[in-house]
């Protein structure tokens, strides 16, 4: 129902310094009001019960039982509740006290884990009051407890002692999904439990934290806690305590995190005087997906953990995370460093062909068009690291029936300025020889018509490669690729493929950034224009205004909602009712879910039948995780059936 999606939260809630009463009631309004918000587990900062800064006062044997009943009375009060919270208390075992995070609801508690690694230096003493998990050898403890009886806190008659799981490694969850539990410190260490949670299956970690604020601490944790869920491809929910805590000798800021595979999903305003719920979804089919496909992360094996079953019932929640619609195109804050990696891969990767083989020359079709100009501007970028000639660049434009005067302009001023050789080739002439030649009839402006001209094209750049002992630069895109948008034997092949793992949509956020950071103006003016014009192959006549009559985008659908499916289709292997369900709400306002719909099962279609034009691709520099490199990435037979994805978009 949810897709996989999974609610959690990060609470801050408002605390008294050794006030388990005033504590308490806190923390069960703001589950009370978590659950009505969909959350399906909520974590609590550490001590949440007691309060983090209550110093000696742990020794107190009122404070301690006054904790104890206060979780006691949590347990009975959140019965009623299908939500699993997660709160921090002070707990006596075997003489020792020990800093746990108790996981209950549903009118039960499900188990104790004791912070494993106590900080003892700067302004923290917790050795001076706690034990560490590696003091005990017993994993399980004789806790007062309600017997759980039905719904309702009133059914229960009892309080008896039960026996629960006490230990650090304890997994819960059910079939669909897992999580575990360290606390603060932990996470600061060098191996952190959260590692071990993670291999033994755990797809969540919650961490009850106390971390003070110091300047330029945040930005520490805040990259731990990201680093740390991507190296575990999990989920991590940070809460740590804020308001009401001792000023002492520290502040705490009220931090909550909450993050996935690296990404922080959303936070915490911190310094607020104000309780804060942090809450958004864990996408779980992700994660699943790139364990699946990280052989080095199943290479692992954990038989430690205990596993206590917790039921997660199917419900549905409203999807409060933003979803990016554009998943190739860096991040803004990003977005220089990342566009320059992906610039420099492609020309590395032509480099070393060019060195390798000995042959200088690039032979490359210029059309005017997005593709073509970025192949060319990694030429030239090429032959500059080199010390090459930019003449040795032939730039080849061939107008045909369709070519439009903007293009062909553009196309013109852009080999002029960049220095490189240009050549041009009408082909209509010898299309309508070998229309001749083969008895078609030019009228019929049908896919003969068409891919007669990209053929054409295809070995006049191969003849001049070889008249000139050059290469032929491939300028093909990953998303004509996806959708079969090339001609087979035409300008589906080349000698070397430098666009073949960028899809459209990035390529034009390329182009847009090498323009913003090129010092030419002319140039410049001729990128922009070229970004403004639409994308079209140019194969159909043009008008009367000699402007192209075959616009891309309204035969095969819009590049940024096939690159959308594309990515999560092969870099997550969602299934098509996932993917409609995220476009939905990525596209929300730019497209209804009828459009969305219909360019899917375009889509779905021409993935599937043109697989055979990707089972020989030529050569080309990966440079994204989604790549359709037949040697590489993606392995899939020509003749598969598409019936099972088709069947279910069949049904949405």
């Amino acid at each position: 129902m949810n897709h996989g999606f999974f609610k959690v939260a990060a609470a801050i809630p408002e605390v008294r310094v050794a006030d388990c009463e005033f504590n308490s009631a806190k923390i069960r309004k703001i589950i009370e009001s978590a659950e009505d918000r969909g959350v399906e587990i909520i974590c609590f900062p550490e001590l949440a019960i007691t309060s983090y800064t209550c110093g000696d006062l742990f020794f107190q044997e009122l404070l301690l039982e006054s904790a104890k009943n206060a979780l006691i009375k949590l347990v009975e009060d959140t019965s009623n509740l299908n939500i699993i919270s997660i709160a921090g208390l002070p707990l006596m075992f075997k003489d020792k006290i020990f800093n746990v995070a108790a996981i209950f609801g549903r009118g039960r508690i499900y188990g104790f884990v004791p912070k494993t690694y106590l900080p003892n230096y700067g302004e923290y003493y917790e050795k001076r009051w706690f034990a560490s998990a590696k003091d005990i050898d017993d994993r399980e403890i004789y806790f007062d407890a309600a017997e759980p009886a039905g719904k309702s806190a009133t059914k229960r008659k009892s309080v008896t002692k039960r026996c629960y799981p006490f230990t650090p490694n304890l997994l819960l969850g059910d079939g669909k999904v897992k999580f575990a539990v360290e606390i603060c410190e932990d996470l600061w260490v060098a191996s952190p439990p959260s590692a071990e949670h993670c291999i033994a299956g755990a797809h969540i970690i919650f961490n009850p934290s106390a971390s003070n604020e110091l300047v330029g601490k945040h930005g520490y944790r805040k990259t731990l806690i990201g680093q740390q869920s991507a190296r575990c491809t999990a989920g991590y929910v940070y809460s740590g305590s804020g308001w009401g805590e001792s000023t002492t000798d520290t502040v705490f800021s009220g931090n909550a995190i909450i993050s996935e595979n690296g990404v922080i999903l959303n936070e915490a305003e911190r310094f607020s005087f104000d309780e804060q719920t942090v809450i958004s979804e864990i996408d779980i089919d992700r994660l699943k997906s790139l364990r699946a496909k990280n052989t080095s992360f199943n290479n692992y094996t954990d038989n430690s953990h205990i596993f206590v079953p917790v039921d997660f019932p199917e419900r549905e929640i409203k999807i409060s995370r933003s979803i990016n619609p554009h998943p190739f195109v860096p991040r803004p804050e990003t977005a220089d460093e990342s566009f320059n990696e992906i610039f420099s891969i492609q020309v590395g990767g032509l480099a070393k062909r060019i060195i390798h083989t000995g042959i200088q020359k690039q032979v490359a079709g210029i059309s005017g068009g997005l593709d073509s100009t970025l192949a060319l501007l990694v030429c030239i970028k090429t032959c500059d690291k080199l010390k090459i000639p930019r003449n040795n660049i032939i730039g080849v434009t061939m107008p045909g029936f369709g070519t439009s005067k903007r293009t062909y302009n553009n196309a013109i001023a852009l080999m002029r300025e960049l220095g490189v050789t240009a050549r041009e080739t009408d082909i209509t002439k010898a299309c309508m020889q070998h229309f001749e030649d083969i008895g078609h009839n030019p009228d019929i402006h049908d896919v003969t018509y068409e891919n007669t001209q990209a053929r054409e094209r295809t070995q006049i750049l191969m003849d001049i490669a070889n008249q000139c002992n050059g290469l032929v630069i491939g300028t093909g895109d990953l998303s004509e690729l996806a959708l079969g948008w090339a001609t087979y034997n035409g300008d589906h092949m080349s000698m070397y493929a430098v666009n073949v793992s960028i899809p459209k949509t990035l390529v034009r956020r390329l182009v847009a950034w090498i323009a913003d950071t090129l010092p030419e103006k002319n140039v410049k003016k001729i990128l922009k224009d070229i970004l403004d014009t639409p994308v079209s192959p140019e194969l159909l006549p043009v008008n009367e205004k000699q402007e192209f009559t075959q616009p891309t985008e309204e035969i095969v659908g819009p590049y940024e909602l096939h690159d959308f499916f594309l990515y999560y289709l092969l870099r997550l292997g969602y299934s098509p009712s996932k993917i409609f369900f995220m476009a939905k709400i990525a596209f929300a306002g730019i497209y209804g879910q009828d459009t969305v719909l219909k360019w899917m099962k375009v889509f779905y279609k021409r993935f599937f039948v043109q697989q055979f034009k990707r089972s020989c691709l030529p050569d080309g520099p990966k440079v994204g995780s989604v790549n359709l490199s037949p040697r590489g990435d993606w392995r899939m037979p020509s003749d598969a059936s598409y019936a099972l994805w088709m069947n279910e978009l069949s049904k949405l």
